[in-house]
């Protein structure tokens, strides 16, 4: 079925059905605290040097966190941590919640907070900022990366999915 009519939610039906990975971005928002997003448009940019993106809504709440820290993780989420994502997609996170989820923390030796127990992280240095619609585009440099033993959780057409083994 063709369709043509060029509004945001048949543009956001389409782009669902490129089928993504699930990140969690997440910044230090006080000495210590952390403020975390999912987000499933994260990219690679380039390899040399090692640059990624991650586009945030104007309306985030992480966006005035990012531009004052310059700095972020990228956790990419494994199989089974659909609840983390959902977690950090809300708007209010509870104490409450975060300690039920069990939520944990590593930081870096820089100070960049990354989730524990995903599939892998990255930990970012803000190079560029670009405005884009209601959005704004950071490429972070990467500044430590890890990758761990697992399948990712992905998400595609408004619904997580796992790989069929």
């Amino acid at each position: 079925m063709a369709i043509s009519s060029l509004d945001p939610v048949t543009f956001r039906r389409v782009a669902g059905t490129f089928t993504t990975g699930v990140t969690v971005i997440t910044v230090e928002r006080a000495p210590g605290l952390v403020h975390g997003m999912t987000a499933n448009s994260f990219t690679s940019v380039s390899l040399d040097p090692l640059l990624v993106l991650v586009c945030v809504d104007h309306e985030a709440r992480l966006l005035s966190f990012l531009k004052s820290q310059r700095r972020f993780g990228v956790s990419i989420l494994r199989e089974g941590q659909q609840a983390l994502s959902e977690y950090f997609a809300k708007i209010d996170q509870t104490p409450e919640e975060h300690g039920r989820l069990g939520i944990r923390y590593r930081w870096t030796s820089s100070g960049i907070p990354l989730l524990e127990g995903t599939l892998a992280e990255l930990a970012c240095n803000v190079v560029g900022e670009h405005p884009a619609g209601d959005h704004t585009i950071f490429i972070g440099e990467v500044e430590t990366m890890e990758c761990h033993d697992g399948e990712p959780l992905l998400f595609h057409r408004g619904q997580y999915r796992r790989l069929a083994r």
